[in-house]
């Protein structure tokens, strides 16, 4: 792909008033993200990063080669970018492996379909499994059936996604996937084939995580694509009954170690403690090579972090988090909050990338009532890259979930979701879906974001703790 970068008068960018910014954000320190803002969209390292990523090392499941050749690519590039205390912190990742699928149907028409296993799904029996299926639409339908609807059967979930810019879609499809196992093995069902959860017309089915932390996956779960899906649901609409052959060969292996992989642009002075994080994940599913999941986002936050280190040295500290497997339990995640438990507070805000390459159109936050005037004129230097104002309820993304359960303050930065779904978590996931200019688009607001948080006196407060936790027995109940 030939690299693109995007012009200035092609954004028809106007700076801001410098005054409308004298009370939360310094006139110097507007002034300066504005300038940073402008050059990330003219070029920034993002796309070296991004290719060298996929192309050197490619797929990087938690727990396998491909994600040690991460960890050791990642501490490579972040000390080749000038950042200072580079270093790796451990922590144990599951090891699974996908194995080899097949899955047929072989009544009333046979037809092969395309399949992959769900993260976590255990393999058939060497002999595979043959069985009816029953075809539900919701995991409501699959709570209303009874043992004697799926004893010795699979169920079918089919629920079709649909596509949204901000990607609401996702979150229905999502616990389908993570939970449907659940309630149909408590009904005596063999194995589960849900649609997947994306917006793919093309024929490939999306992988991802079976949720483990409450109720193991104890019987095979597998997605199949929205065409298959189709071809199953009309053989279902004959009334005849439908028989698939599921063989599946996955497994899981002994646990392995991997690491989050950190970098930092010192602050200065009193303020050098406080931290900015910039966090996206290393890992990847196995599929693809992880590009727009969540290569991309490596390349945003270190490219921000680059842009920023080249400046000077800001007030705060800004430290970029290179997660452990989030795909798979948010394993470094949870690592990073026990390691550094005694300093959640100096964590100021964070900021995460891990919605894909396309164009920041939103900034939200979720920080104290008094802080919000400094997301108002953050705004105000968004803007000119066509970003709109959120409100203040913002999820920050997965991996920091845990420090902002623990009271850390989060800026999010909405990427268009428009078609993330229609590569996220399939083969399709690959270096060709990222538009360079879209890709330096959100280098900039990331850029700009951490600028302002790490240059301002004032915080962005506290946030109040949550001691909640995701399990299935909780996302039943919404």
């Amino acid at each position: 792909m030939t690299k693109r970068t995007l012009t200035l008068a092609a954004l028809c960018i106007t700076l801001p008033t410098l005054a409308a910014h004298a009370d939360a954000i310094p006139e110097d320190v507007a002034r300066d993200a504005a300038m940073l803002r402008d050059q990330a969209v003219s070029e920034s390292p993002a796309w070296d990063i991004v290719e060298s990523l996929t192309s050197e090392v490619g797929p990087r499941l938690a727990g396998s080669a491909g994600d040690r050749a991460a960890v050791r690519w990642a501490l490579e590039k972040l000390e080749s970018l000038g950042l200072q205390n580079v270093r790796r912190e451990d922590t144990v990742v599951p090891h699974w492996d996908r194995g080899t699928i097949s899955l047929r149907i072989t009544d009333p028409f046979p037809q092969t379909l395309v399949a992959t296993s769900l993260g976590g799904s255990p393999g058939t029996p060497e002999h595979g499994i043959d069985a009816e299926i029953v075809r539900v639409e919701s995991l409501a339908e699959l709570r209303a059936l009874q043992p004697e609807d799926l004893t010795g059967r699979i169920a079918f979930i089919d629920h079709v996604m649909e596509a949204a810019r901000d990607g609401s879609g996702y979150g229905v499809s999502s616990r389908i996937r993570g939970c449907g196992h659940v309630v149909a093995a408590e009904r005596g069902a063999l194995a589960t084939i849900i649609r997947s959860a994306g917006t793919s017309h093309h024929r490939f089915a999306h992988t991802g995580s079976m949720l483990r932390n409450s109720i193991p996956a104890d019987i095979p779960g597998v997605a199949i694509s929205n065409s298959d899906a189709d071809l199953l649901g009309y053989q279902v609409a004959t009334g005849e009954p439908v028989r698939v052959r599921l063989r599946s060969t996955a497994r899981f292996l002994p646990d392995e170690i991997s690491a989050n992989v950190i970098g930092e642009v010192p602050g200065r002075g009193d303020a050098a403690d406080e931290i900015v994080l910039l966090g996206a994940h290393l890992d990847s599913w196995d599929l693809g090579t992880g590009a727009i999941d969540d290569g991309s986002g490596v390349a945003m936050v270190a490219a921000a972090a680059k842009l920023i280190l080249d400046h000077g040295r800001p007030r705060r500290t800004i430290r970029v988090v290179l997660y452990a497997n989030e795909e798979f339990g948010l394993s470094g995640a949870n690592q990073y909050l026990n390691d550094h438990e005694d300093d959640v507070g100096n964590h100021v805000v964070g900021l995460e990338a891990d919605f894909g390459a396309g164009r920041v159109w939103r900034v939200s936050s979720r920080v104290a009532e008094e802080s919000l005037d400094i997301i108002d004129e953050l705004h105000a230097l968004l803007e000119p890259l066509g970003i709109e104002r959120g409100d203040n309820t913002a999820f920050g993304g997965a991996d920091l979930s845990p420090l902002r359960r623990a009271g850390m303050p989060v800026i999010g930065l909405s990427h268009d979701g428009s078609e993330y779904f229609h590569y996220h978590h399939t083969a399709d996931d690959t270096l060709d879906k990222i538009d360079p200019a879209a890709l330096n688009q959100s280098v900039a607001a990331y850029t700009t974001a951490a600028f302002v948080a790490a240059n301002i006196e004032r915080d962005f407060g506290r946030l109040p703790l949550d001691t909640s936790e995701s399990s299935c027995a909780a996302e039943f109940d919404r």
